[in-house]
């Protein structure tokens, strides 16, 4: 009786999900045929990349993330000398990598111009190998550049804007991008999925609150 007593509720749970789902999309058609909507759909040949490294991952990430014209922001390694490395790896600070976030972004809604100004305003670029308590070479501040324009866009930039947000020498490294390794699944989008944690708290959300405040007409 109740091997069929769950048979049964089943179908009956089944049948009621049908229903439901149908009157979801019937509502759903509806809308859409009164909301028109204004998002920009990028030309995904027009899409570019940048790489970023300014101390912890998770704060680079949260940063990016708010910005119109950024696709996707992924965290992972870069400027290393050993392949697929872990993060335990990472954080000894022997491996050679950096904590960096690689940021697809649409140029026609953002320049690289215009992220690396963020790049400079949202971690402090004159502090060698340290952002704040995180010390070590895998948080040093660098821009890899993927092509020869972004080269000479992070030179210029380093020369002429960065000084306009800091008095003490820019120590930010410019070197050519090399492989990317994706970091582990529990760093990605981990300010939006740990945003009560303590050191979310009290590091990332006052640099956020600094950003949007800054860059208001500029934010998704």
């Amino acid at each position: 009786m109740k091997f069929l007593f769950l048979i049964a509720s089943f179908f009956l749970n089944t049948c009621v999900i049908a229903d439901k789902t149908k009157q979801m999309n019937t509502n759903m058609q509806d809308q859409s045929t009164t909301n028109i909507s204004t998002e920009v759909i990028p030309n995904l040949n027009d899409l570019d990349t940048a790489s970023f490294g300014a101390g912890c991952f998770w704060c680079v990430e949260a940063v990016f993330q708010n910005f119109k014209g950024v696709i996707k922001v992924q965290s992972g390694y870069m400027g290393g000398d050993i392949k697929n490395p872990s993060y335990r790896e990472v954080c000894t600070g022997t491996t050679g990598h950096a904590e960096i976030c690689q940021i697809t972004f649409d140029p026609n809604q953002i320049s690289y111009a215009e992220l690396l100004e963020i790049l400079w305003v949202s971690h402090d670029p004159t502090t060698l190998n340290r952002q704040g308590n995180d010390k070590g070479t895998q948080y040093r501040s660098v821009i890899f550049y993927h092509n020869l324009n972004q080269k000479e866009i992070a030179e210029k930039s380093k020369r002429e804007v960065a000084p306009n947000f800091w008095k003490d020498p820019i120590v930010t490294e410019i070197s050519k991008a090399s492989e990317f390794y994706v970091a582990e699944d529990y760093h990605q989008n981990y300010y939006n999925d740990n945003s009560e944690a303590m050191y979310c708290q009290y590091i990332i959300s006052p640099k956020i609150q600094k950003i949007k405040e800054k860059y208001a007409n500029k934010l998704k």
